[in-house]
């Protein structure tokens, strides 16, 4: 199942952070702190993918290495007590490739960052979490200053808005939506908390492979090493966590449906091991994850489908059969009627041809504006579907139509715009 996580957080020099050993260790690099003399060298650390400097346009071509960006960065900021850097954490669905992942961090980190200003370091991981599945993810340190050909100017503290974040949080899942649309995975992520989507479960919190790892031995990293704060959990982190995880274990085997309401909500069809892997981080220990997962598989809300083209056997429930059953009827429905007036072939050439549209585009022109009251066209990224749309829209709005566009993602609502 691909997760939903976006975590925002400022790093400090009140709390020893510094922002060139947080560029060191989570670009896997090697870089000297001209502010301390200290040099932070994390070539050996494993698990990093890709690594790169995002500049604005006019920001100094010289801040593409990391060394001099973040040395910059701490020599601009005189305060003992000041904040060097924001970092944003991103889950990365484990669905798409590794170039799909690498390719969606950038284009969210460019679009909502580096375009209005914000240089940015990013550095995708791709660890193993405590399922022992692939737990890619992407680290993200941004300027907190304005950048220009001048180099930084002021702090823009707008950028600390609340309603920027949540902005973030939902554009960053509307972007994994649709990325996930294209590479044909059934599933979706959902920024909105368990409350908000009616669902009667505790927020997990995070905690790291490492962090778990350092937890259990407790000690300390070498002397003056830089330890993001996921890797060195603060007192009673990982206990409140393992609290957490068993009190939501206690609801789903109450009531088996907690767990399938929010299976469904991210695909409408799952597999065994989809539920395992949900119930593995909302439970806490073996003899709870097995009595959970008995519980969900005897539940009289769960349907069973059949065998899939991997050869899984794939389930659904109740409720999600019946949704998709009476959306079926709706399309059907509307497929049948036919409510809008012809457009007479000629006048389909002479509009694709006025566009610019090819010959496919053509065709798909003409399915769209056909009298039916519901048509569809699917097309891979890239391929003119916007253009094909907007062509189709002079035709509805001539006919007397009010046009109304709806995407998947704030990004893609825009480029339909």
């Amino acid at each position: 199942m691909a997760i939903y996580h976006l975590n925002v957080k400022l790093l400090s020099r009140s709390a020893g952070r510094s922002a060139v050993a947080a560029a060191a260790y989570r670009a896997a690099a090697r870089l000297r702190d001209a502010r301390t003399g200290r040099v932070h060298d994390y070539r050996r650390k494993q698990h990093v993918v890709h690594a790169e400097v995002l500049l604005p346009e006019g920001a100094p071509e010289a801040w593409g290495d990391r060394a001099v960006l973040w040395n910059a960065v701490e020599a601009a900021e005189r305060r003992r007590d000041a904040q060097v850097a924001r970092e944003v954490e991103l889950a990365l669905p484990r669905e798409l490739s590794q170039a799909e992942a690498i390719r969606l961090a950038r284009d969210f980190v460019s679009t909502e960052f580096v375009r209005h200003g914000m240089v940015a370091d990013l550095a995708v991981h791709c660890s193993r979490g405590r399922d022992g599945q692939p737990q890619p993810h992407a680290h993200v340190l941004l300027t907190l200053r304005r950048a220009g050909p001048a180099g930084f100017g002021p702090k823009a503290r707008e950028w600390n808005e609340t309603a920027l974040l949540r902005h973030w949080r939902e554009r960053w899942a509307g972007l994994v939506n649709a990325r996930l649309a294209e590479a044909g995975q059934d599933v979706r992520v959902d920024h909105r908390s368990y409350a908000d989507q009616g669902l009667a479960l505790t927020p997990q919190t995070k905690i790291g492979a490492a962090a778990l790892r350092m937890a259990a031995r407790r000690a300390p990293g070498p002397p003056g090493a830089e330890h993001p704060i996921p890797e060195r959990p603060i007192p009673g982190q990982v206990a409140r966590h393992d609290a957490i995880a068993q009190e939501n274990g206690e609801k789903i085997i109450a009531s088996p449906a907690v767990a399938l309401a929010a299976v469904t909500r991210q695909q409408a069809t799952f597999t065994r091991r989809d539920v395992a892997r949900f119930l593995h981080d909302h439970t806490l220990g073996a003899a709870q994850f097995r009595n959970a997962l008995a519980r969900v598989e005897a539940a009289p809300e769960l349907v069973t489908l059949g065998r899939d083209g991997q050869g899984e056997v794939r389930w659904t429930t109740r409720a999600m059969l019946d949704l998709e059953q009476r959306l079926a009827q709706a399309g059907l429905g509307l497929a049948g009627r036919r409510t809008h007036p012809a457009l007479a072939p000629e006048r389909v050439r002479a509009l694709a041809a006025a566009a610019g549209l090819g010959e496919e585009q053509a065709l798909a022109l003409a399915h769209i504006t056909a009298p039916a009251g519901l048509a569809a066209v699917v097309g891979h990224a890239g391929t003119g579907k916007s253009t094909l749309l907007g062509v189709a829209r002079q035709v509805w709005e001539a006919a007397g139509y009010r046009v109304r566009g709806a995407a998947l993602s704030g990004i893609a609502a825009e480029g339909l715009e």
